[in-house]
């Protein structure tokens, strides 16, 4: 029977998982910074959280399947199209490079605190994992080019197996006492690790690719499938061979993700869920099992193994994996700065720890405190200052002035036209096929879904992307966009057009609309308005103001039949006329304004 005090803790330990990831969301930081603190504070500071007294001897074997699940949802992700021209690099990162980082950080560590060589080995061997974990959050806040961080994804992927794998040789090394026998055993381990793990998760993932792709399956069943699949594939693997279960789930998302003809969103969107869910559970729970006496009892010697693995092991990693391709100096520069750790590093220090401790290693206590000072060093670190140096090495995406447009109907697509002639990068997304199939006859760029769905945030393309415009028809999705992008693009770079007058609007929506977005082209101009005059002879123009013609005579000449859109200065920037916003053209300036013919006025002015 449950302890009746074990489910509030639960509850609790949810909670905080989704607090922690709203903050992290709010304030772009990666939520393993957040999720660390609240474990570290929940447990060994305030002694609320002990993990092993909730799930018992089910810890260990929930950390094991949770980290199986986290990888193969990311490796579901990883597709061979966007690393072409890149695969050597990634190859030599996660061999070559990997095991640069290995050596010194196994250096670094013996002499810096003394640990002996096997412990030091085996925690270089866990720190060569970086982490997809934090990976991801950071590269939508440095916005490097794609070569990066597509290099980065991978790495942090693909990785994350090898690592393991590798810690598990060393333990094996340890375990068996050195020596020949010890190096015969080790590498015929890693022979059946490999070939275990590849085999199982090629069959597997070939054989639910094809059930998927001829539906011999029903879809309500592709997610539990998928799931069970996972952690079945991954029970069976270990126990034909200890430990290679994580590559099997690796190699089966991998190869599931490169079948052809094979529809995975829907999986995806449920094994997203999920990891989002596990990796925060693990990240308090793990945090929560740290002793901060032993993390105190590392002393200053840590600031050198610390200093060793980011100023020494990753720049020569990435040195060594870099030779001959074509990645820029400064490309390489920021992928010598970004390696941060996440949870393979800490679930991986956390088995080993209790298994060589009750083997008779002394210093294996110093593992995890070791581990989770490289995992808290790395991602703070790497989260302030990647941007700021990726800007410095002009490798990250220069300021965005492109715009999102929602809607691809008759008014997105006359505004977005006019943007293009004058060099926007602008994108439409509608979710209705005729409206995105009459913008892509007219040479737009478009993305056909939800423009607020996991889909589209896993698949938008939003490089270049500074601004965003809500031109739906439909009021409720140009309030939910605004809502959904105000975080990404700033509250000040996202407008909405009104479907009606403001007089017309109803409390309950006028509320959202002037707390989320700021209204488009003025409080009076509506969509239905700037629709039927399109519809009837109206057109949207562009005039250049000069010494002689400035904006008040422009306001004078075309009089109340032309309204102001848009002012674009001789720099192409762009001010977008909308409630509140004071725009005031000089000379040489362009004004995009709509032109609507006499019979419109009544229409357009209600």
């Amino acid at each position: 029977m449950i302890n009746a005090n074990v489910l509030p803790i639960i509850a609790g330990i949810l909670t905080a998982c989704i607090l922690c990831q709203w903050i992290a969301w709010r304030v772009k930081l990666p939520a393993i910074i957040f999720l660390l603190f609240t474990g570290i504070i929940a447990g060994p500071v305030l002694g609320l959280l002990n993990p092993e007294n909730i799930l018992g001897d089910l810890f260990f074997p929930f950390v094991s399947l949770s980290v199986a699940v986290i990888l193969f949802e990311g490796s579901l992700a990883l597709r061979f199209k966007e690393i072409l021209g890149l695969e050597v690099v990634v190859r030599n990162m996660v061999s070559f490079g990997m095991a640069v980082t290995w050596l010194i950080t196994a250096l670094a560590t013996h002499y810096a605190i003394g640990l002996s060589w096997e412990i030091s080995f085996l925690f270089g061997a866990i720190t060569v994992v970086t982490g997809p974990t934090v990976i991801a959050p950071m590269l939508r806040t440095i916005r490097p080019t794609q070569a990066v961080s597509n290099i980065l994804r991978w790495e942090g992927i693909i990785i994350d197996p090898i690592g393991a794998s590798l810690a598990v040789l060393v333990y094996e090394f340890i375990i068996s006492s050195g020596g020949q026998t010890a190096w015969s055993h080790t590498m015929l381990t890693f022979a059946k690790i490999i070939s275990v793990g590849t085999i199982i998760g090629i069959c597997c993932g070939y054989f639910f690719g094809l059930s998927i792709r001829y539906h011999w399956l029903p879809e309500f069943l592709h997610n539990v499938t998928a799931l069970t699949l996972v952690i079945t594939t991954f029970i069976i693997s270990n126990i034909i061979q200890t430990e290679s279960g994580l590559v099997t789930v690796t190699i089966m998302g991998i190869w599931l993700a490169n079948m052809k003809d094979v529809d995975l969103e829907g999986i995806l969107d449920f094994k997203e869920s999920i990891s989002i869910l596990l990796i925060s559970l693990l990240f308090i729970m793990l945090a929560a099992r740290l002793d901060i006496q032993s993390l105190k009892n590392l002393g200053w010697g840590v600031v050198f193994i610390l200093i060793a693995i980011q100023f020494l092991a990753r720049p020569l990693n990435v040195m060594v994996s870099t030779m001959r391709s074509k990645l820029t100096w400064p490309e390489r520069h920021i992928l010598a700065w970004i390696a941060p750790r996440g949870i393979i590093a800490a679930a991986i220090s956390a088995l080993f720890a209790v298994q060589l401790e009750n083997a008779g290693f002394s210093d294996a206590h110093l593992l995890v405190p070791l581990t989770f000072s490289v995992i808290i060093v790395t991602v703070l670190l790497q989260s302030i200052t990647a941007r700021p140096i990726a800007q410095w090495l002009k490798v990250a995406e220069p300021e965005p002035a492109g715009f999102l447009i929602i809607g691809a109907n008759l008014v997105a697509r006359a505004i977005a036209k006019v943007l293009v002639q004058n060099n926007m990068n602008v994108l439409l997304v509608d979710p209705e096929w005729e409206k995105i199939s009459k913008a892509k006859k007219e040479g737009l760029a478009t993305y056909f879904g939800n423009p607020i769905s996991e889909h589209a945030d896993r698949h938008l393309d939003l490089i270049g992307i500074g601004r965003m415009l809500a031109l739906s028809p439909s009021e409720s999705v140009n309030i939910s966009a605004v809502m959904h992008y105000r975080m990404e693009l700033g509250r000040n770079n996202v407008f909405i057009i009104q479907s009606e007058p403001q007089e017309s609007v109803s409390e309950r929506l006028k509320m959202p609309i002037q707390r989320f977005g700021k209204t488009l082209f003025g409080k009076n101009l509506t969509y239905s308005s700037m629709a039927f005059a399109l519809s009837n002879g109206g057109k949207i123009r562009t005039t250049t103001l000069t010494e002689r013609f400035g904006f008040n005579d422009f306001i004078e000449n075309h009089g109340q039949f032309s309204i102001p859109l848009f002012a674009i200065d001789p720099k192409g920037k762009v001010q977008i006329y909308s409630e509140g916003q004071r725009v005031d053209p000089k000379p040489k300036w362009l004004i995009v304004y709509l032109y609507t013919v006499k019979d419109d006025k009544k229409r357009v002015n209600n």
